[in-house]
């Protein structure tokens, strides 16, 4: 279940949308007072309803944030875009060692279940590859792929 969460999560954020439509539908509702609850200070807020979640985009102290709700309205994750510089140092260090021939062209960080989870996908010329944490020391690879 905690692997189709984050692997649900991982796909979500790396394919941010730029458009958000609205649904007034009861599964929005539900959502929408969980997120009330939730974020209270929340601004900006947009929803999108998918087949089986709910996501609420919005910024909180500066930061756009994206929160994903079951159609129960009970929150799954919420996720933020981060810098590298707000990884914990060993993160930092290890990418910087292992991938420094790499770029990174997505990094961010997920809270869900009281556990955060970094992933942070790096190119090359003819690779892609996303790696995980959840220990705040060490990344695994959660995904890679040639470029074609």
């Amino acid at each position: 279940m905690k692997k189709t969460i984050l692997t649900i999560g991982m796909m979500l954020a790396v394919a941010l949308t730029t458009a958000f439509a609205n649904d007034g539908g009861t599964n929005v509702s539900k959502a929408q007072t969980s997120f009330e609850n939730n974020f209270s200070g929340a601004s900006n807020v947009s929803w999108q309803k998918e087949e089986n979640f709910t996501k609420a985009t919005f910024t909180m102290s500066s930061q756009v944030m994206f929160a994903y709700y079951n159609q129960d309205g009970d929150l799954i994750a919420v996720i933020r875009n981060i810098l590298s510089e707000q990884l914990p140092i060993n993160l930092q260090t290890e990418l910087k060692k292992k991938y420094s021939d790499r770029w990174i062209s997505n990094l961010f960080e997920m809270a869900n279940e009281g556990q955060t989870t970094y992933y942070v996908t790096l190119e090359s010329a003819d690779e892609t590859i996303t790696l995980q944490s959840t220990d705040f020391n060490t990344w695994s690879v959660f995904k890679k792929t040639k470029k074609a």
